[in-house]
């Protein structure tokens, strides 16, 4: 996830959307929490930024962390798995091709005392198809034709297109928190002060304390019923650092219990030798890549010497220059690794197509082929390049990262690259408004799954907002994630691959780890395959 869209493609095909329906107060009350409570309270720091706790209003990590702890899901994935399971669902299941039916427990309720009824949760859906936030995950929905409450606890989802391999995976995603429909706007993001001042949450954690991008303050919910159980610690404090340096200088002092993004690659290695600390790992989902606006890049749409051919030459000119190898170890020590196609290694259907397609046929960068494309196209070089990159929301590395990339670009004589670095709360606004020809962007997935770096990205109303459309890349998506048979959608997911490296409507850079920090006496950091970092087993002491 990292922000905004507008549908997910598997609605794209069958029929209009029902869009009149459609990748954080009170303190809550005290008592037991239930849980191991070795310590009262412990303190977390991130670089991460939010961008709304409203989960209609944003589709990026910073945010994402909050919603977790506050936020009850209808599936979940337990502690140690990437599979979900129910969570404030006593049962969730096919019902037929096109229905997914979905059973509540009882009894469940928000911290501010309303009831929580299958009546919020087609609220939560519609209200998320409805507002379709440029910057918000409705994307992930767009195979919902309609919810429907068929009484109190009875929730029916009717889909589009049948058979959805990936539908309980999306409704444990950033577009699927359950809201109070008496605190939430049905038509527009809700300011955090409305949400907090409503104390509308029912996750392992209420905020009883917010502080924008500076510090929220959670205490355990003893209302929360879900899957993951009881939290472990009553308070937690979420400490925000615009620099890196100085969150790895408390969590080595011991200021703070926990680091948890992002830590430059530099600082990680010097704290994997401090006796002082635990560095935890993690299996790595997050993927780094530069996005190209078809629209304004050099010969793009809308651009005066707009020309399709030389446009797509300056893409593949690009994606031979690239030194993925070189980045991985000058920058990120190796903590970041390189990436040769848009699915990650590790899932399935994963190939190394750009590998094959472009630079040396081996990973490496070449030149001469660069300049062959270019040449061939009638492109004059040295092209101009505007190329952003944001310095805060994907840690300090990013300015490291895009020198290198620069660098390697103009080292050809081949681009003059004009880096340009803009704050995150501009920089996700104004990379969906055409404002740049070329920019950063990463990704941490919202589900274990090959479709998540293929639905948001690549079909026509895609979270990128740069213009890329083909229809044979829209329909296999739609294949893909509806296919029963493994081996063909296995196959379905690789030729997808094959048809965007030919487009390159993105270059794939890296692929890393998770990584958190703790003192030595905190336990619980669990980094798995769910890529969520849940506050709720941490304990210190």
């Amino acid at each position: 996830m990292t922000s905004a869209s507008k549908k997910r493609v598997l609605g794209a095909f069958a029929g209009t959307a029902v869009f009149a329906l459609a990748l954080a107060g009170c303190a809550a009350s005290g008592g037991d929490t239930g849980g191991d409570t070795s310590s009262d309270s412990l303190i977390v720091g991130t670089t991460d930024k939010v961008t709304f706790i409203d989960p209609a209003g944003s589709y990026d990590n910073g945010s994402f962390a909050i919603m977790n702890q506050v936020y009850p899901f209808l599936l979940n994935s337990p502690q140690g798995t990437s599979d979900v399971e129910p969570d404030i669902a006593v049962s969730a299941e096919y019902t037929s091709p096109t229905e997914y039916t979905v059973v509540l427990k009882d009894g469940l309720k928000f911290a501010n005392g309303h009831d929580l009824t299958s009546s919020d949760v087609v609220f939560s859906f519609e209200r998320q198809l409805t507002i379709a936030d440029e910057n918000g995950p409705s994307v992930l929905l767009g195979n919902i034709d309609k919810v429907e409450a068929t009484d109190d606890k009875t929730v029916v989802f009717t889909l589009k297109n049948g058979d959805d391999q990936t539908f309980a995976q999306i409704l444990s995603s950033p577009a699927a928190p359950i809201v109070d429909e008496e605190v939430f706007s049905a038509t527009e993001v809700t300011p955090d002060a409305d949400i907090v001042a409503g104390n509308a949450f029912a996750g392992q954690y209420v905020i009883t304390s917010y502080d924008f991008n500076n510090l929220v303050s959670f205490e355990a919910n003893p209302e929360y019923q879900g899957v993951l159980g009881a939290a472990k610690t009553k308070n937690i404090d979420l400490k925000y650092y615009t620099d890196a340096a100085n969150l790895k200088l408390d969590v080595q002092e011991g200021n703070i219990d926990v680091a948890h993004r992002s830590l430059s690659a530099t600082d990680v290695a010097d704290l994997q030798g401090n006796d002082n600390v635990n560095v935890v790992v993690g299996p790595g989902g997050e993927i780094r890549y530069i996005v190209f606006n078809f629209n304004t890049q050099p010969y793009g749409a809308t651009t005066a010497e707009a020309d399709p051919a030389k446009a797509l030459a300056v893409r593949q000119a690009v994606a031979d220059l690239v030194d993925r190898q070189e980045i991985s170890d000058q920058v990120y020590k190796g903590t970041y690794l390189p990436l040769y196609s848009y699915v990650p290694d590790g899932l399935t259907g994963a190939t190394q197509v750009l590998k094959d397609l472009y630079g040396d046929g081996n990973g490496g960068p070449d030149a001469d082929k660069a300049a062959a494309v270019l040449a061939d196209a009638g492109v004059t070089t040295p092209v101009a390049l505007n190329l952003q990159y944001n310095p805060d929301h994907y840690g300090e590395s990013s300015g490291d990262e895009y020198a290198l990339v620069k660098s390697q670009l103009e080292a050809s004589g081949l681009f003059t690259v004009n880096l340009q670095s803009t704050e995150w709360v501009t920089y996700s606004k104004d990379r969906t408004a055409d404002l740049y020809p070329a920019y950063q962007l990463g990704w941490f997935p919202d589900y274990s799954d090959a479709d998540n770096y293929l639905t948001p990205f690549f079909t026509t109303n895609n979270f990128l907002a740069n213009h890329y459309d083909n229809q044979e890349v829209n329909q296999l998506i739609v294949d893909q994630a509806t296919e029963q048979d493994p081996a063909t959608r296995q196959s379905d997911i690789e030729e997808i691959q094959a048809k965007v490296a030919a487009d390159l409507s993105t270059v794939p850079l890296l692929q890393g780890s998770q990584i958190a920090v703790t003192g030595k006496d905190v336990t619980g950091a669990v980094l798995d395959g769910s890529f969520k970092f849940r506050y709720g087993s941490l304990v210190k002491g």
